[in-house]
């Protein structure tokens, strides 16, 4: 580590603020339970997964065991969904205050960024939000909870810090870390990704991120609201290669509109320390620059945890690369084991870690089957506007020979976005044409990832676009755009025919 870096990092845990955190989370005097041996379901991690499944099936009145290698919560709590959607908000509030003569009034000459302050704000959310799933909480449930290495000792039995638990099924929900790459020079220059950032001290005065996925994205968003010079390089032709191309260049837009420096087709192929800062080569076809900053992000995506658990020993098949093997049931390829969440799933999100913890306690403990594919999962990137999504893009439907009509209202023609400030995006809701049936919506809006509930829930339920334009919403709200698409397509039911029985009907 640089002295850059040491003069950046300080410990996660360093703030007295933070004591009631660990006595939720890792409490320091903790001694593991005897087991009770053999239990119903056995669960390896503690993030969202983990966790749903323990309390789901203690209530149904399981035996639970519930292993942590190290602090209840996962990711989704220390380092990313929790810390990062707080500190998105705090930066939010900062670009709101800039941007003060849009809403009539006087922006102040000066704003300065006090980190500290925010970051003593996501300590106490954190703290506040690990009440709920303390490892004194899970106890008064009835369930075991065990900290330490777990490893399989063959295909019902576990080891954890010297001690045995036999099970009759199990689950492994030990979440996804950063991944690693190949950057010459990087390793020794020092970087940092989401694990560290919320770890840190003070902010850097300029950042290269890596990335230019969801994470990549709302950190380079986040850090240059913050007053950061942010530099972003990615590999992709355009952000968020797996959005629709319209969202992502909104996006992009947004980025661009808050001073982020964006080099896309370009990748990082070498690092060096200028004096006490970064140099970093990027090479965009045959030209090569070099930028220079006090700190680099990497945000290249994920990795599956499987090192350690004894696999092998247990008969379930994994890779470096996907993670553990699943069927649509999540049953592994030992039909007592399943697994949940970013281990074995592409979509690593913390709404389908918790949507396949469920999952597997049904299919587990409990007769008939539910696949994970049937399940209507939506996803959000927080950038500014938000980028929701749920079901099926236009690409996949087309792939799969479905035909596909799509009803698209911009945040422009709806009444409270106008009002708020808030139009850029749209409602883009896809329809199986000649029905009213929903294949897929994305939502581009400051407020996607609440909007887009509405349009999962009629998914789920089998609701139609009629049936939408039928739901009567407050006024003025944003979510006003799903009934203008829902109306949109009432529109395109009233054919010429139709419309002639209706006005011999009227003028009968």
């Amino acid at each position: 580590m640089t002295t850059t870096e040491a003069a950046l990092l300080a410990g996660p845990f360093q703030d007295t603020g933070d004591n009631e955190l660990i006595a939720n989370v890792r409490p320091p005097q903790w001694r593991n339970p005897t087991p009770q041996n053999p239990y119903h379901l056995l669960i390896i991690g503690a993030g969202p997964a983990g966790l749903v499944a323990a309390r789901t099936a203690a209530r149904l009145g399981a035996k639970v065991a519930l292993i942590e290698r190290d602090r209840v919560g996962g990711d989704s709590l220390h380092y990313a969904s929790v810390p990062t959607k707080t500190l998105i908000r705090t930066s939010r509030n900062y670009a709101d205050m800039r941007g003060a003569s849009s809403f009539g009034g006087k922006a102040p000459a000066d704003i300065p960024v006090d980190f500290a302050l925010a970051m003593d704000r996501v300590r106490r959310i954190r703290t506040q939000i690990s009440r709920a799933n303390s490892a004194s909480s899970l106890v008064e449930m009835g369930i075991d909870l065990f900290f330490g290495e777990a490893c399989f000792l063959g295909p019902a039995a576990v080891d954890v810090a010297g001690v045995t638990l036999h099970f009759r099924k199990a689950m492994i929900a030990t979440g996804s870390r950063p991944k690693e790459f190949d950057i010459p020079g990087l390793p020794e220059c020092g970087f940092i990704h989401a694990k560290e950032g919320f770890s840190l001290a003070a902010l850097p005065k300029s950042v290269l991120v890596i990335g230019g996925g969801p994470g990549g994205c709302e950190a380079a968003q986040m850090l240059a609201r913050l007053g950061v010079r942010t530099v972003i390089a990615m590999s992709e032709p355009l952000f968020l290669p797996g959005e629709e191309r319209d969202a992502a260049y909104t996006v992009s837009e947004a980025l661009a509109r808050d001073g982020v420096e964006i080099h896309l087709n370009t990748r990082a192929t070498a690092a060096r320390m200028d004096g006490a800062s970064k140099a970093v080569d990027l090479a965009n076809g045959g030209d090569i620059r070099t930028v220079t900053v006090d700190a680099v992000f990497v945000g290249t995506g994920r990795a599956p945890n499987i090192d350690g658990l004894g696999l092998e020993a247990a008969g379930v098949v994994a890779t470096a690369e996907n993670g553990i093997q699943v069927d649509d049931f999540l049953r592994t390829t030992n039909p007592r084991i399943y697994a949940a969440g970013d281990v074995c799933l592409e979509q690593k999100f913390t709404t389908t870690a918790d949507a396949s913890g469920r999952l597997v306690v049904r299919n587990a403990l409990f007769p008939g089957r539910k696949r994970m594919s049937s399940l209507i999962v939506p996803w959000c990137t927080y950038t500014d506007p938000e980028i929701a999504h749920v079901g099926l893009y236009v690409r996949q439907a087309r792939e799969r020979r479905i035909p596909v009509k799509t009803f698209t209202v911009p945040m422009h023609d709806v009444d409270r976005a106008l009002a708020d400030g808030e139009e850029s995006g749209f409602v883009k809701i896809h329809v199986r044409e000649g029905s009213d049936k929903i294949l897929g919506a994305t939502i581009v809006a400051r407020h996607a990832g609440e909007m887009i509930n509405e349009i999962s829930l009629a998914v789920a339920a089998g609701i139609g676009l009629r049936k939408l334009a039928q739901v009567v919403r407050a006024y003025p709200t944003q979510a006003e755009a799903i009934g203008i698409a829902a109306d949109n397509y009432n529109k395109t039911r009233l054919t010429p025919a139709r419309h002639w029985l209706l006005r011999k009907w009227l003028h009968r």
